[in-house]
């Protein structure tokens, strides 16, 4: 890895005035990279060497297109990157942007723990510097029934499984993120409860899967401190809320982990959180979703449009019951 240097939508969803007025001051640097931006579009921006780090942030370099790549069209970059459910920052989904500005997300140990032959603790550079990074455009769709389509940057979490050498016990993998209240002020209430650090779990095939990713960056540049800075991951067809944001510990367990919001509202938020459309969050429709910069809903796919890569998986399970 090389990095080079440089219906109705409520109110809260609705982009605040001033981030909108901050964004359109860049519109000479939007006319600059215009064409780049029209050519990543249509051919993908690792066919263009992700060449622009966009608003000053550092970007990669060699990273390779996957065929795993949905080819629908890709949320901006002004609306992916002010629009964050961060609750380690704030419950607002336009604070993190600012709240998280002067984040530092190196150095930044991650530890890989439990029932593996090679645990360790790594920089996280040192982490993802074995794997060739690829470029993911993947659906990314929310329990709260918004969704975008987000070009991150990443490399297989199997990759990961396999260099570190899980036991015959192990059939689950823990992820928990930073739990620091002097960096990451949302820590310092628990907003409706939560506990902190926040946790997430999948069963060690779903972590196995092709699809499943470790994320560094999107849009061709490092992951922004908003967007979860700088290791999260991408699960895409489950809900958001499985993706969990700043990793620090990686484990790999005998037993079911608990899950940070399916502790706390287990009937709303399931362990497996797969995105099913047939199954309803007990205060909302899950049968459609707001495509963030669309103005009419669409209707939601199984699995967010990937029923045919993953739904072997749970073969034998009732989704009614294991939601």
């Amino acid at each position: 890895m090389l990095i080079g240097r440089p219906h109705q939508i409520p109110s809260s969803e609705i982009t605040p005035e001033r981030l909108y007025r901050a964004f359109m001051d860049r519109r000479r640097f939007l006319k600059t990279v215009a064409g780049v931006g029209a050519a990543a579009s249509v051919y993908g921006l690792a066919d263009l060497a992700l060449p622009f780090p966009a608003f000053g942030a550092p970007s990669f370099t060699g990273v390779r297109r996957s065929p795993l790549s949905t080819d629908e069209a890709q949320t901006s970059f002004r609306n992916v990157t002010p629009y964050n459910n961060y609750f380690e920052f704030s419950t607002e989904k336009d604070a993190p942007a600012t709240l998280a500005k002067d984040f530092q997300p190196r150095p930044w140990p991650v530890a890989i723990e439990g029932e593996v032959a090679n645990p360790g603790v790594y920089d996280v550079d040192e982490l993802i510097k074995p794997y060739t990074l690829e470029e993911r455009v993947y659906r990314l769709r929310c329990v709260e029934a918004w969704s975008m389509v987000v070009p991150w940057i990443g490399f297989p979490l199997a990759d990961l499984v396999k260099r570190s050498r899980p036991t015959g016990k192990a059939r689950f993998v823990e992820f928990v993120g930073l739990h620091d209240p002097t960096r990451m002020p949302g820590q310092h209430s628990r907003p409706m409860g939560l506990e902190w650090p926040y946790r997430e779990g999948l069963r060690l095939d779903e972590a196995m899967h092709p699809l499943t990713i470790l994320a560094v960056g999107l849009y061709g540049q490092v992951l922004p401190n908003q967007n979860g800075a700088p290791i999260r991951l991408i699960v895409p067809w489950k809900y958001g809320f499985k993706s969990i944001k700043a990793i620090t510990k990686i484990r790999f367990v005998d037993t079911q982990p608990a899950t940070t919001w399916s502790s706390y509202a287990p009937r709303e938020y399931g362990f497996y959180a797969n995105v099913n459309p047939t199954v309803d969050h007990p205060r909302w429709s899950q049968s459609n979703e707001r495509r963030i910069g669309e103005f009419f809903r669409r209707n939601t796919l199984p699995f967010n449009g990937y029923m045919d890569q993953v739904a072997s998986l749970y073969s034998g399970m009732d989704l009614h019951v294991h939601y």
